[in-house]
């Protein structure tokens, strides 16, 4: 067994050489340099962006909170005018409708009043025709008598009557 391998000189040496104690004191210094570069650099460049991009983040985080809130009460209160313009046109709408009505019924009976005005005005005119008609035919019934009469009186016995005669028979009867 002349011949050692790697893994038996690391045995025979003694161990991890981080354990071997004449070594601790380079280990030491190395370890307290890499702890102050590495301190002072989180602490000088790491660090101060981190928190800047929180403190960042944090107020563009608040500022959208209190954006949204804002929009949501500007939303509701949109909402609430505009059901309360809504319910004004609605109600101006039905104003107007029924305003439109009663003008349209107050139209129509006008309308209706005076087509009875004029009907009973045609009317009147009318039965004024009628008793003219009826009185011109009322005085010329003597006549139309007397014509008849006399007509027949002509034809029944062969002889001809005057007229004041046939009239006067008229009278009497």
């Amino acid at each position: 067994m002349a011949e050692t391998t790697y893994e038996g000189a690391d045995a025979a040496s003694g161990g991890l050489p981080q354990l071997d104690v004449s070594t601790w004191g380079s280990q030491i210094f190395w370890l307290a340099l890499t702890f102050a570069v590495l301190y002072f650099a989180l602490s000088r460049f790491i660090l101060p962006n981190l928190r800047d991009t929180i403190a960042n983040r944090s107020d563009r985080i608040a500022d959208d909170l209190d954006a949204a809130s804002r929009m949501q009460r500007e939303a509701e209160e949109a909402e609430k005018a505009y059901e309360a313009a809504l319910k004004d046109a609605r109600a101006k709408a039905s104003n107007v409708a029924e305003t439109t009505r009663q003008s349209l019924d107050a139209e129509i009976q006008k309308e209706l009043d005076a087509a009875d005005a004029e009907s009973e005005a045609q009317a009147l005119v009318a039965e004024g025709r009628i008793r003219d008609i009826k009185t011109a035919a009322l005085s010329n019934i003597d006549n139309v008598a007397s014509d008849v009469a006399g007509t027949l009186v002509r034809e029944l016995t062969g002889k001809s009557v005057t007229d004041a005669k046939i009239r006067a028979a008229l009278a009497k009867g």
